[in-house]
């Protein structure tokens, strides 16, 4: 009597919420890691490979054009995961920016202070082909193409790398606060303010064009369906940005966006950078509104611990 064979089981790869090499990592406490590329199942290929084919139409008919330009400029291959190692050999040259790869949340500091080097905290894995719709934490794909090719821009860099600055004011502002409980009510409302601009402008920014509104932001240029939904909506509330509208604005992150801001251009969203620091300085940033997003301990910890020099 023949047995039936033993079903071979598909490696892990490098799946969002199921990867072996980043729960090692993160037992080790290893926030900057390698990425291990042969460690790539076929499903994690397929999977960038579905999101990206899916997303080139909808690129075409609502990214703004820097955007568009910077995914040419990388050189992504369509059907096979990116070597970061590949992505910066294309975008360094460009802006000085280059990917690096982490193994899961960076906290606030880190994050925001790699923007002033020039370095973008990137994941390395990606979501299942299951759920290729809706992800609430960030994979390769909403990092590489969603973000990175906006890095390949001059002035958008220069505003990214503004905004990190930002982060070195904030830290030294508040160790000079005296009362500890002073000193972590102004911390916290500062960092929900630098959130908050960075949602409503890098994540989900909408920006004027010669033919109409287009995105910019990176959560909308790695989502099938908001990517339509945040230009064609009806329901979608937009409005040309006000810095004290951004910073007071709670957000949530589990639904398409109701309410989204336009810049100009990027000499505009600089501009806006400088005023979010100027405003720091002076104290306007101490007393935003409650709500979301939340800070946690972490975030804390990383402006209270900041190396500053």
């Amino acid at each position: 009597m023949n047995r039936p064979s033993a079903s071979i089981a598909s490696p892990p790869g490098l799946t969002t919420t199921e990867a072996p090499f980043i729960e090692q990592a993160q037992r080790d406490g290893k926030l900057y890691v390698t990425q291990p590329y042969e460690l790539y199942s076929e499903e994690n290929h397929q999977a960038w490979q579905k999101l990206y084919q899916r997303m080139l139409p909808r690129w075409q008919r609502y990214a703004n054009p820097h955007f568009l330009e910077g995914i040419g400029s990388l050189c992504l291959d369509p059907n096979r995961l990116p070597r970061l190692e590949d992505v910066n050999r294309f975008l360094r040259p460009l802006t000085g920016f280059r990917a690096k790869a982490v193994s899961g949340y960076v906290p606030a500091f880190l994050f925001f202070d790699s923007l002033r080097n020039r370095e973008f905290p990137t994941t390395i894995t990606i979501r299942r082909s299951d759920q290729l719709d809706y992800l609430p934490e960030p994979d390769i794909f909403h990092d590489i193409a969603g973000h990175v090719p906006m890095h390949t821009d001059k002035l958008f860099a220069e505003a990214l790398v503004r905004f990190g600055q930002c982060a070195h004011t904030a830290a030294e502002l508040v160790s000079g606060i005296r009362g500890r409980e002073t000193q972590m009510h102004c911390l916290t409302s500062i960092i929900k303010a630098m959130a908050r601009f960075f949602w409503f402008t890098i994540e989900f920014g909408l920006m004027r064009g010669a033919d109409g509104l287009k995105v910019y932001g990176s959560g909308l240029l790695s989502s099938y369906g908001e990517i339509a939904h945040a230009i064609e909506a009806p329901e979608v509330q937009r409005f040309p940005i006000k810095l004290e509208w951004a910073i007071n604005q709670a957000f949530e992150i589990h639904h398409y966006q109701p309410l989204l801001f336009i810049v100009d251009s990027f000499d505009h969203l600089f501009g806006l950078v400088d005023q979010l620091e100027a405003w720091m300085k002076a104290g306007k940033l101490n007393n935003v509104a409650p709500g979301e997003p939340g800070v946690n301990e972490e975030d804390l910890k990383s402006f209270l611990h900041a190396e500053l020099g």
